[in-house]
């Protein structure tokens, strides 16, 4: 995987790779589809959402050119292999998750594999997580027109945000860089991801 889908369509950073070759990503799939973990496709992991294809994951990831010392914000924790992917980079990693179940889940396992590092919470996570902000880097793995204001907000300045921007039937995937309160953005590529659901996002009726 991290030689032909990784390596082979331009991912660079050591580090990125290396977070790659250690965490094993069968963990994170659900158990009839293990066998197709290391296809270079996104998988169910239920609840409606998906485990993003292993080349968007890494590149999402060496967009934010994450170090030791930064505390990044996840939206959309999923199966939580993106958090434990950030985690072996960053000092700490604060991941949101609408459906509870996946909350706990991904939870769980994470504890399992020894990440003390990663915390997971149930909720809206186009409102951010205040009490842990401002964080050094932010990526949020679902799709919306925009950025949601609260998630800027709470980006440090000097810090970078990568998320797919645009509409139901395609993205592009942003790359946000905030300085002195100002944001610039960066296309990346074309992508296509779940809708980000929430105050700032689409919303739904439960």
């Amino acid at each position: 995987m991290v030689k032909e889908q990784l390596r082979a369509r331009g991912i660079q950073d050591l580090g990125v790779l290396e977070a790659f070759n250690k965490v094993e990503r069968h963990k994170f799939v659900l158990p009839e589809l293990k066998d197709s973990a290391y296809g270079d496709f996104p998988l169910s992991i239920g609840e409606g959402q998906t485990i993003s294809q292993p080349y968007i994951v890494a590149l999402m990831t060496e967009c934010l050119q994450i170090s030791p010392s930064h505390t990044v914000l996840e939206i959309g924790t999923g199966s939580g292999y993106q958090a434990a992917i950030l985690a072996e980079r960053a000092l700490h990693v604060y991941s949101i998750e609408r459906h509870e179940v996946l909350a706990s889940k991904a939870e769980a396992l994470l504890k399992e594999l020894g990440y003390g590092n990663i915390s997971i919470t149930a909720g809206d996570g186009t409102l951010g997580w205040q009490e842990y902000a401002p964080f050094d880097r932010i990526i949020v793995t679902a799709a919306a027109p925009r950025v949601p204001l609260p998630l800027l907000e709470q980006l440090r300045n000097g810090g970078k945000l990568v998320m797919p921007l645009g509409g139901s039937f395609g993205q592009i995937l942003t790359l946000a860089e905030k300085e002195r309160d100002k944001i610039t953005y960066r296309k990346i590529c074309d992508c296509v991801f779940v809708p980000l659901v929430g105050k700032y996002g689409t919303k739904v009726n439960n």
